[in-house]
């Protein structure tokens, strides 16, 4: 009897290799490589090869078309009932696409995908789950109708985690999508290795493209991420699949962000805002209302920030609250927002502008348990730990947007148009920007230009 054949994969990129090796000569990543038995099997080719020639729809060679020939005018995008799912989409989910959905668990993924059926009752929807019984989604999809106010609509549950039997199940419903929840537990029986090994992930995505290919269903597939936040499984999934959304926010807070990293089909600078309530996820259109301050005026310690987050303005509120050292050493402590950026601008304040703090606990909050990367941020956290720590309330209707330099220059930020607009239509009177900044001048909102942190100083907190 002839002994099994293994190869090793790299779990970061999915690089096959004949031999262990330390460090992934495709991606670079060390101690990834993985063991797996290789397939052998005349079946697994020749199931390969039927898969391939399925795939150009003639079971024989492709034939080349000149692009002006190709038309796509019949393609109609699909909506799923969520605006905002929708635009982040770019318009819809289209016919034959394969879309991956990561997040870290308990985050909201298994729910927005169980709230797509039900909020088309039209779409014949076939939902695979291999991580829950019938039951349980049952349970999960009465309250989830009971907070919507409409049935469960048109929405077959399967409980399996074989792939065959599935797209078996799949070829004699015809459902016009389907949903697998999740992709680690499914497996292949072509394969001798464990469901959510790199050779099963990636046979079973390949066999899932297949399918949305030749049949036309759109599939979305709800993907683990590691503890280093990434989609588990190889690299090579995110390649396979046409579309990846990953769901960020903190567990405790009750917003979520969608944000698209891949889309073959529109833009990935578009964001989706969600709020986690008891029936479900609810759509947010506009998150800046939610964001900005709720509380009287009066209250020192906060400022508005202006950000970006890809081509969406959105205004929240930054808090600070400056204390003296109790136990000697300065604390500094930040929640959803760098740590290190943060003692960055506590030095240049102490720098460039002459404010002691070194002897003083700085603690900094985003409101709504956002995380925030947009440098814009940078003015609106001087000015709330200026705020505080002269016990200083700065009008409710002003706002900042500019980066922060070594040296206390106000550097400018991308599309400042944007960012003032947005400022105005929600009310703000004044909005403080770099002094380098080009932007067009805004009727029925104040813009004031500041070159450098002591001038910021003069003109926010003048006698």
């Amino acid at each position: 009897m002839a002994a099994k054949k293994s190869v090793w994969y790299c779990s970061s990129c999915g690089n096959e290799s004949a031999k262990w090796m330390g460090r992934c000569p495709a991606c670079g990543e060390w101690n990834t490589m993985v063991e797996a038995p290789a397939d052998n099997s005349a079946g697994g080719r020749a199931s390969s090869s039927r898969g391939r020639a399925a795939s150009t729809g003639t079971g024989g060679s492709a034939k080349a078309h000149h692009i002006k020939e190709i038309d796509y005018s019949s393609e109609v995008r699909r909506s799923l009932g969520m605006a905002e799912l929708d635009r982040l989409l770019g318009g819809g989910i289209v016919p034959g696409s394969l879309v991956l959905i990561g997040g870290e668990p308990g985050i909201g993924k298994s729910t927005l995908s169980l709230q797509i059926p039900l909020g088309c009752p039209g779409l014949k929807t076939l939902y695979v789950t291999g991580e829950e019984s019938e039951k349980q989604v049952k349970m999960r999809s009465e309250r989830l109708c009971k907070g919507a106010g409409t049935d469960a609509g048109d929405c077959y549950i399967l409980c399996e985690t074989c792939i065959g039997n599935v797209l078996e199940q799949a070829r004699g419903m015809n459902p016009d999508l389907m949903i697998v929840d999740s992709v680690q537990t499914m497996y292949s029986d072509l394969l001798e290795s464990a469901p959510g090994s790199v050779g099963q992930i990636k046979e079973v995505a390949s066999e899932l493209l297949r399918f949305a290919k030749e049949s036309g269903v759109p599939v979305i597939l709800i993907g683990h991420i590691t503890k280093d936040g990434y989609i588990a499984g190889p690299k090579i999934l995110e390649h396979i699949v046409d579309v990846v959304l990953q769901f960020e926010g903190e567990n405790r807070g009750s917003y979520r962000l969608l944000r698209g990293i891949k889309n073959r089909f529109g833009s990935t600078s578009e964001l989706a805002v969600f709020e986690m309530t008891g029936t479900g996820l609810e759509e947010v259109s506009n998150p800046s209302q939610l964001l900005i301050p709720m509380h009287k005026e009066g209250l020192s310690g906060t400022a508005v920030a202006a950000t970006l987050d890809g081509t969406r303005p959105i205004l929240f509120e930054v808090q600070a609250l400056v204390s003296s050292a109790v136990y000697g050493t300065a604390q500094r402590s930040t929640t959803g927002f760098d740590t290190r950026r943060l003692n960055m601008l506590l030095a240049v304040l102490e720098k460039r502008a002459g404010f002691h703090l070194s002897a003083k606990d700085v603690f900094l909050n985003m409101a709504g348990g956002l995380k925030v990367n947009d440098p814009a941020c940078d003015l609106a956290v001087i000015c709330a730990v200026l705020s505080s720590n002269f016990d200083f309330a700065l009008p409710s209707d002003l706002c900042f947007a500019g980066e922060v330099g070594l040296s206390g220059e106000i550097r400018p930020v991308g599309q400042t148009d944007r960012r003032i607009a947005e400022a105005r239509r929600l009310g703000f009177k004044t909005i403080f920007v770099s002094a380098y900044s080009s932007y067009e001048t805004k009727d029925g909102i104040r813009v004031v230009e500041v070159s450098d942190v002591p001038e910021l100083v003069k003109k926010l907190f003048k006698a």
